[in-house]
Parts: C-alpha cells; sequence; structure tokens
C-alpha cells in the first residue's frame, strides 16, 4: 500500500518545475551511496564589499526552493551555507561612510581586521556581515552563516590549503593562459598577508615549499620571507578559493550569474585537480532596466530590494525570482503590479489543484508546500487605479470605497489585502501621480462617453461588475468610429485615468460606485481632468522614476559599496541603494503564519528532511 508521503515523493520525481528539475540533479550525485560528510550541501556566496541587494535575495531564494524541493524527493538531510569572503582585502575607501581617514589608514588589509567607521562592530568586514545575517533573518531564510575569516584562522582550511600548494603548478597551469601577459608575471593562487604591515599582497610567489608547507616571496619592504599557506596567513585568490572552498566543504549545489560562467568553469577544473567533484551548478540570466540594459552597482539601474518591497509583498518578489531564472527579465517599477497580481492568482488557484498541479504551482516553491489559505480578494491591479481616481493619499480613503463594494471585507481581516492596499497607495502617489497625464476626448469619444454615462445612470447601485462591463462593451460596440474594443477602452483608460492601461472596467466601476464613475466621466468631458495635467505641466520637470522614489526614500547610510573586490559576486547582479536589516512587511506570508520561509538557523547542526 502507498502512503500519501509515497505518492506525494513519486509526483515530484516526475515535476517539470524547475526547483525539481535540480533537484534530482542533485540527488543522482547520492545514487550509489549517502554523502560521507551526513548531508547534503546547498552554498550560496556574499562579498561583503557592500550590502546585500536584490541578486543576493535572488540567489539565496532560488537555492532555498531547489532544498526544498531536494526535500521532498530524499530523506537526505541538507544544509544551506551562505558564505561571506570576509578576508578580502580593502581596496578603496567608500564614498558614502564615516572616517574616511580610519578606512585609508587600513586599505589593503583584511576586511575583518580594518575598523568599522561605524563604530558598532568588531571590524568593517564584521559590519557587513551583521548587514547580510539580518537581510537574510528579516526573509526568514534558513541557512548557516560562514566566514572565510573564520575558516582561514580557524585551521578548518589548513589541509584544503596544503592541497593546493601540493598542486601549485597543476593550478598555474589551469590560470595562467586565462591572464594577460603582464598579469602572468605576479600571478599566484596564494595571496600571503604581510607580517609586517598586515595587507594582502599580490605578489609572485619565488618557492614553494612543500615539506615545509610554505611558500616564499617578498614583502613590501623587499624583505625575502617564508610563511606557511595554514592558519591564516594566507589567502587564495577567488577563483582558486571557489574550487577550493567546494573542494574542501563538499559543497552539492551553487547558483550563480551568466556573467560568472568562465568563472565556474575555471573553479570546477581547480575543485577536479584538488580531487573533488565539483558541486552541481546552476547558471542564472542577469536582471535588465526598463532600458534593457544589464542593471549595474555602479549604475544605480534596476531596482533595489528595499523599493520592491515599499510597493509589495515579500512573496511577490520571491514569486519573481521563481519565473525562468534562465531568461533575462526587466526589473524595474511598472512590473510590480503585474507581478503581484499573478502570484495572488497562483496562491488563490492552489486550493483547486490536484496533488500533481501543485508541485507545478510557483506557491509551492514560494511557501515550501505549505501556502496561506487566503489571497486578496482584490486584484493590486484595481486598487492601485483606484488609487489613481480617487487621488488617494492614505488606505483609509481605499476602505471607504472596498467595504461599500464588499461590505464583508474588513480592515485586519485579509492580512494581504491590508498589504495591497497600503502599497497600491504609495505606488500611486510615488510612482505614478508624478507622471500621470490626461487628455481630452475627441468628439466620437465624447459622444460614446456620454452614452455611457446614461448607461451607467440607468444601472442601479447593486448591478454587479459581469452588468458593468457588458454596458460598457456594449456602447464601444455602438462607436465603431472609435475603433476596435481594444482601443475604446484604451480611450477610456486615458481620459478617465490618465495611463494608457487599465483594469477591467466593470470591476472599477462597480468598486469606485456608479454615481462616482459618471462624476469621473463628466469631468473627462468638461476638462478638469485635462486642466490637471496643464497644471503639472507648468510647474517642474518631472525626474526619473528612480530619482523621484530614491530621493522620497532614501537609503539607510553606509550602504553600497565597501571599496573592496565582491570576489564571489561582481557587480553585474548588484543594485546601488541596497536596504539595511529588512524586517518582514506586517501582512507578509512571512510574518502571518510562519511558512514564507521558514525561521532561521544560523549555526544550527544539519536537519532531517521533511517525511
Amino acid at each position: 500500500m502507498t502512503s500519501a508521503g509515497d505518492a506525494e515523493r513519486q509526483l515530484a520525481m516526475a515535476a517539470k518545475a524547475w526547483p525539481f528539475e535540480e533537484a534530482r540533479r542533485v540527488l543522482k550525485r547520492y545514487e550509489q551511496a549517502p554523502p560521507a560528510k551526513g548531508y547534503v550541501l546547498f552554498e550560496t556566496g556574499y562579498g561583503p564589499s557592500g550590502l546585500p541587494h536584490i541578486g543576493t535575495f535572488g540567489e539565496v531564494v532560488r537555492a532555498t526552493m531547489v532544498r526544498r524541493a531536494f526535500e521532498a524527493i530524499s530523506d537526505l538531510p541538507t544544509r544551506l551555507f551562505a558564505f561571506s569572503d570576509d578576508m578580502d582585502g580593502l581596496r578603496k575607501v567608500p564614498d558614502n561612510v564615516p572616517n574616511k581617514a580610519l578606512l585609508q589608514a587600513n586599505l589593503g588589509k583584511p576586511l575583518t581586521v580594518v575598523p568599522d567607521p561605524f563604530g558598532k562592530y568588531e571590524s568593517f568586514g564584521h559590519h557587513n556581515n551583521a548587514m547580510l545575517r539580518g537581510f537574510l533573518d528579516g526573509f526568514g531564510f534558513e541557512y548557516e552563516f560562514q566566514s572565510s575569516t573564520d575558516w582561514y584562522r580557524s585551521g578548518r582550511f589548513d589541509a584544503a590549503l596544503l592541497n593546493v600548494l601540493a598542486h601549485y603548478d597543476e593550478i598555474m597551469a589551469v590560470m595562467l593562459p586565462t591572464l594577460g601577459e603582464e598579469r602572468q608575471q605576479s600571478y599566484s593562487p596564494f595571496l600571503p598577508i604581510s607580517p609586517k604591515t598586515g595587507r594582502v599582497l599580490q605578489v609572485p610567489i619565488l618557492e614553494t615549499k612543500l615539506d615545509a608547507g610554505a611558500i616564499v616571496f617578498k614583502d613590501e619592504d623587499g624583505t625575502l620571507t617564508e610563511l606557511p599557506v595554514t592558519g591564516g596567513r594566507v589567502k587564495l585568490q577567488w577563483k582558486p578559493d571557489w574550487g577550493m572552498r567546494w573542494a574542501a566543504l563538499g559543497v552539492d549545489y551553487e547558483m550563480s550569474g551568466k556573467d560568472l560562467i568562465p568563472s565556474v568553469q575555471l573553479a570546477s577544473k581547480i575543485c577536479r585537480i584538488l580531487g573533488a567533484p565539483p558541486p552541481e551548478t546552476y547558471i542564472y540570466e542577469l536582471f535588465l532596466d526598463e532600458k534593457g540594459e544589464k542593471i549595474s552597482k555602479s549604475k544605480g539601474n534596476g531596482l533595489s530590494v528595499e523599493e520592491w518591497l515599499a510597493y509589495a509583498p515579500p512573496d511577490s518578489l520571491a514569486y519573481y525570482m521563481y519565473l525562468k531564472p534562465r531568461t533575462a527579465k526587466r526589473l524595474f517599477f511598472d512590473i510590480i503590479p503585474r507581478t503581484v497580481d499573478e502570484y495572488v492568482g497562483h496562491l488563490e488557484a492552489y486550493a483547486g489543484q490536484g496533488a500533481a498541479e501543485r508541485l507545478e504551482n510557483p506557491a509551492w516553491h514560494i511557501h515550501h508546500g505549505k501556502p496561506p489559505a487566503e489571497g486578496a480578494p482584490l486584484p493590486y491591479n484595481l486598487l492601485l487605479n483606484l488609487a489613481i481616481v480617487a487621488n488617494a493619499d492614505n488606505a483609509a480613503l481605499l476602505w471607504r470605497f472596498i467595504r461599500r463594494y464588499r461590505p464583508e471585507i474588513q480592515p485586519g481581516r485579509a492580512p494581504l489585502l491590508d498589504v495591497l492596499v497600503e502599497r497600491a497607495v504609495r505606488y500611486y502617489q510615488d510612482i505614478v501621480k508624478p507622471t500621470k497625464r490626461y487628455r481630452a476626448p475627441t468628439p466620437a469619444e465624447r459622444a460614446a462617453f456620454e452614452e455611457l454615462a446614461r448607461e451607467l445612470a440607468a444601472l442601479g447601485d447593486s448591478t454587479d461588475a459581469k452588468a458593468i462591463q457588458d454596458a460598457v462593451y456594449e456602447v464601444g460596440k455602438r462607436h465603431p468610429a472609435l475603433g476596435d474594443l481594444r482601443q475604446w477602452f484604451k480611450s477610456l483608460y486615458e481620459t478617465l485615468l490618465g495611463t494608457e492601461t487599465g483594469p477591467r472596467l466593470g470591476s472599477f466601476f462597480a468598486l469606485y460606485g456608479l454615481e462616482n464613475s459618471r462624476k469621473l466621466l463628466a469631468a473627462a468631458l468638461d476638462g478638469t481632468l485635462v486642466a490637471e495635467t496643464a497644471a503639472k505641466a507648468g510647474g517642474a520637470a518631472v525626474r526619473s522614476t528612480r530619482d523621484r522614489v530614491r530621493s522620497r526614500r532614501p537609503s539607510p547610510a553606509g550602504l553600497g559599496d565597501a571599496g573592496c573586490p565582491d570576489t564571489r559576486r561582481p557587480t553585474s547582479a548588484a543594485v546601488a541603494g541596497a536596504p539595511g536589516p529588512a524586517a518582514p512587511l506586517r501582512g507578509s506570508v512571512a510574518a502571518r503564519d510562519g511558512t514564507g520561509w521558514p525561521g532561521t538557523r544560523r549555526d544550527a547542526a544539519p536537519r532531517r528532511s521533511r517525511d
């Protein structure tokens, strides 16, 4: 007899959702025997040259989705390491930190040695690590924080470093062809830390002494120096470091951006040289801004996590990260409303689906098989358009319309709707209102609008949204001079909402109220709405959406590039102005029922999979 758990596992083994496809790749590694280390290890890397950004979130949430999918098909224990490369040397002083002279005096030293310019932590590296942990904790990710400094200095990497020394020539043979002629003359996998200055040095290695486990180089003052490679006295260049870490930790799965494909290939070769199989890797596409250009931390284009969460619940961002990771996607403000409604649609569909369908539903992967029961009775786009016509500056105004339209819905009783109402008002105020532009109806449109107003007047206040929608359709059909029905609705959006797209008008008119809707048509006909646009045109020039948002919602002090190379995640996937610690939003799934991303287990023992 097959149990319910066995039946679900069989379905999961056949599921086509990409996290299950990835999970099955990991499972194949242990078809013959379980891992000798006792668990399956997922890893994500963090370069603490700046604070966590939207790429950090995407990598951790996607790795978590694969981990949970793996747990649905296997009883092997799993762990997720969030590994910080905090032994990197500080190469420049950031522009946005205090006590610049303090950092200037410590250039070149490992981040965990450089004093914290904010005066809050043991070092600048500890400061940025704390920001990472706060960021991940705020989303409730289950992970174990790992510090490169700790692994090097504690001796836990010693055996692996001696292994690198033993295979020095083979690793050099892999690395040198990838470098320019000048760099080849000074390159070494080992970066000695000067015993005299404490700085991380990029100098030629003159001799390797395998018996002594040491390297010989010239220190900054020209002194010939012999230094053991163990005990945190050296660190590795980042590509050899990556391969060494995979071998030392036994990493089974790691994701990285498309721009790191050559680095993944090199690290995999080095891992094999060291006698270990490289992990299963997954290459994801990078994010694009509204112009289709790659998001860059130096440009500050695209969105930060903080900016997304200002206008939408966290689970919608997880949904965005779930969608087609291997397809480049635009990441800008205008995608938020549609993404939210798509996420809610999947959430609401879940309850009526069969077991196999649920495994393909993004909600299963966002909530690890336990999505919340309730969704949102009103779409985000509808709420946003209500905020537009009501010129809403607070949630209470929207709730007045909602309670009249759906008396059974009350604030506080639908947590997700509470969040959407609040975010819709904020999105309108920050994103839509400054650029809203009405136009006057054409003569042909005026006749149709007047007829539509008469049709709405003939309907009773209790008329349902479908009947109202039918009335709008019929008016459009009776005015062929307007073009097709698509153009008819576009005309209504441009004149009534000041936008080119909009909601299903039957639902919108029902929510806004038929009398208010007739007044809105009258305002379009008598020029009141166009006058609003004319008043704006006489004011100051409208700045870009990003500049407006960031001037209204400035990032916390101390964010951005910390002045040293992001050795694990170059700037391509980063966004300037990333947030500090992010607390779960009130009403978010993670905050209200604990099923968003399970509670954090940093420094925890391996956990058994769910049955």
